[in-house]
């Protein structure tokens, strides 16, 4: 294809094809714990990781990394202190994530002027050094979710009972959502730090409606996401749009038909019989 000419749209697609890996085998756990929110807090801390990188001119997915893996320190000593208003702990460091981001912007000045591809995501932003540590993330969350499948797995159902059996849950707890940190500081570069949770959580809706079993839900989901983000990224690419928004509307559709064609074979089952 002409377009894999570019290296920028070959550092992208790789990337997107690894983001698109990473982001729903997260996502499924999350939307099974209902801790969806939790890519948001993760991804408003990221942006005041983004603001201090490119203050302090060095790189901005690395510091957003760093951020988003203290903002996880800070969820997890919320919630201890919350416990019967857990949400409480995401509401806080969302808030302190994008009031010191904001900050940080007006200290930085002209440093800060590529921001908003890290907020919106961006085809030609994603430099070798960024693909590197995408790479590096992916082989982390691939190799930790597939040690730890089993007890991901049972802690997601029943957590009390994983405790009883012997299962570490407080650690894995901790442990799981630092790999949501890195991934969803490392999924900016193509999504955008606002629409970072999207990718997380679409892929899985549409999975849920087609799967009949959790393996089924998490490699529909990990297939949905990688097709809606190379699409994404083509459509972005030939309109001269922003990747983030192409790819999130496209996930949607992909939802929105899975559920018209589920409804529309209900009817057709419904009449025929």
């Amino acid at each position: 294809m002409e377009i894999l000419q570019y290296g920028f749209m070959q550092r992208a697609l790789a990337a997107g094809i690894i983001v698109g890996i990473i982001s729903p085998l997260m996502g499924i756990f999350l939307v099974l714990r209902r801790l969806s929110l939790i890519g948001d807090a993760l991804s408003h801390i990221s942006f005041a990781g983004v603001a201090a990188g490119l203050v302090a001119q060095i790189n901005a997915t690395l510091s957003a990394m760093i951020f988003a893996i203290f903002g996880t320190l800070g969820i997890e000593y919320f919630r201890k202190h919350y416990q019967k208003h857990a949400d409480l702990a995401i509401a806080l460091i969302m808030s302190g994530g994008m009031g010191l981001a904001v900050i940080l912007i007006s200290l930085g000045k002209g440093n800060t002027a590529s921001i908003l591809s890290y907020l919106f995501g961006s085809i030609i932003a994603v430099t070798e050094m960024d693909l590197y540590i995408i790479i590096s993330v992916g082989l982390l969350v691939i190799i930790s979710t597939t040690l730890l499948y089993k007890a991901l797995f049972y802690i997601s159902f029943d957590e009390e009972g994983a405790a009883l059996a012997g299962i570490p849950v407080n650690t894995i707890n901790i442990y799981f959502t630092l790999l949501t940190a890195v991934t969803a500081a490392a999924s900016m570069r193509i999504v955008g730090i606002l629409l970072v949770s999207s990718l997380m959580t679409i892929p899985v809706a549409t999975a849920l409606q087609l799967a009949g079993s959790f393996r089924a839900a998490a490699l529909i989901s990990v297939l949905m996401a990688i097709t809606g983000v190379l699409v994404g990224l083509l459509i972005s690419f030939h309109l001269s749009l922003a990747p983030g928004g192409t790819i999130v509307l496209f996930s949607l559709l992909q939802l929105m038909s899975v559920i018209l064609c589920k409804k529309l074979y209900g009817y057709f089952r419904y009449f025929k019989g």
